[in-house]
């Protein structure tokens, strides 16, 4: 396995995902962290995007899935976004995305976040 990493962090989106009716009405920030990793070699050698994994369009499928149909889990959410890297990005051998909730509403509570973190790894 590839030890090259791509990694985006702090993408944050605005999005009607929970298992709570006000989730889903008045929404929340999520956080989401990925890191991809591929063999960047012909990448580093070359200077070609068509050489590497696009952090830009690695971005969208992030995008295109909070912005998408609710969910309940964060694990949902966390899994959807893996599946995709890996089945729209041939070089990527191994995703990992962290999907947080900041400032996470749990009555009597003083909780920075709640987090979900997904790794998987092409079969």
């Amino acid at each position: 396995m590839s030890a090259d990493v791509i990694s985006l962090e702090g993408m944050i989106f605005f999005a009607y995902h929970g298992a709570r009716a006000e989730e889903r009405t008045l929404g929340q920030r999520f956080v989401v962290d990925m890191d991809v990793h591929a063999d960047l070699r012909a990448a580093g050698q070359s200077d070609g995007v068509s050489d590497t994994v696009n952090y830009s369009e690695l971005y969208a499928v992030a995008q295109d899935v909070l912005h998408g149909p609710p969910r309940n889990l964060l694990e949902s959410l966390g899994e959807t976004i893996a599946a995709r890297v890996l089945a729209e990005f041939p070089r990527v051998t191994r995703v990992r995305v962290r999907i947080a909730k900041p400032s996470v509403a749990i009555a009597g509570s003083i909780l920075a976040e709640a987090a979900v973190t997904i790794d998987r790894a092409r079969e």
